[in-house]
């Protein structure tokens, strides 16, 4: 099976790496050429565009920042769906939007090609081992032939329905993810007022009731003062401005929604589109004139588990 991979940020660069290790023969591009070198000591091959990657490839997937960016490497002059055609799969695994997944889910079709969206949950530490989550949309057949790919780059793999439906859930869980981290921020600065040691309240609320995913992974970086999740805060401004445009359309009277929204924007106005995202907490920091330190916690998130086997929930 011959697979193309376009986008080698952060994310993509880590699931890309999955493929290429477990003897994947693995096509890849991104606008940043050196960002694909390591790939390539590896034995990825590097495509001059994504046209020849689809041309060169079985499966097609795509990571890759903003809606805006997935239209541009799609319906480019060089782009996939030059590329795509009878029996070949394009796999979109972006955060994105889902009226837009399912805009160039057609167009793909339509040239005969096979359809999933993939977003991954779970942090950049979990791609890196491939234990991340996958939520899946798309018809059964298209998913039966993207599973096998799926389980290499993954571990938990959910089928959630039709196309859409995928980026619909994935916004959602970036949205709770983000709120969680501004609970954080908030709760860890009662707790050093209060005079607690932060050692000790990141075991307490670990053991209790408020612990989340977000506290077990982000809040050892905030603790360690290095913040670095390899998320940045433009992506995550994204992201919860597609959850709440989906609140608007829905017609939802939301109370959290503005405001995180919000609360990220003054973020990225403040510390940059590069900065990560847990320095949403140094905002809260900043106004207090305190830090929230706190001795034996690692400057960058490490998936400890081996790779496990991946499987569909």
């Amino acid at each position: 099976m011959r697979v193309g991979f376009i986008g080698l940020g952060n994310l993509g660069y880590r699931l890309a790496n999955n493929l290429v290790v477990s003897n994947v023969e693995t096509f890849i591009y991104d606008l940043k050429r050196d960002l694909g070198k390591e790939l390539e000591e590896k034995g990825a091959v590097w495509m001059d565009s994504p046209q020849r990657v689809a041309e060169s490839s079985d499966i097609c997937i795509t990571c890759l920042p903003s809606p805006e960016a997935v239209s541009i490497v799609l319906e480019g002059s060089d782009g996939l769906l030059k590329g795509l055609g009878p029996e070949k799969l394009w796999i979109e695994m972006s955060t994105t939007d889902s009226e837009e997944v399912i805009r160039l889910g057609r167009l793909a079709e339509g040239r005969g090609a096979k359809v999933v969206e993939a977003p991954v949950s779970g942090g950049c530490h979990r791609a890196s081992t491939g234990n991340i989550s996958i939520l899946v949309g798309g018809n059964r057949d298209a998913f039966e032939v993207a599973l096998p790919i799926l389980k290499i780059i993954g571990h938990k793999i959910i089928h959630v329905g039709e196309i859409g439906k995928a980026s619909v859930l994935k916004v959602v869980t970036n949205f709770l993810a983000s709120t969680h981290l501004v609970a954080i921020g908030e709760a860890l600065m009662v707790c050093k007022r209060s005079g607690l040691d932060l050692g000790k309240a990141f075991k307490g609320i670990q053991a209790s009731s408020g612990n989340s995913f977000v506290h077990e992974t982000e809040s050892q970086v905030i603790l360690s003062g290095s913040y670095n999740v390899n998320f940045t805060m433009d992506l995550v401004c994204k992201d919860v401005g597609l959850f709440h445009n989906l609140v608007e359309k829905l017609g939802i009277k939301a109370d959290l929604s503005p405001l995180i929204t919000e609360i990220f924007r003054e973020g990225r106005d403040t510390f940059g589109d590069k900065s990560w995202s847990t320095e949403i907490v140094k905002r809260l920091e900043d106004a207090c004139k305190e830090n929230l330190r706190a001795e034996g916690f690692p400057s960058e998130l490490i998936d400890k588990e081996s790779k496990a086997v991946g499987v569909e929930l």
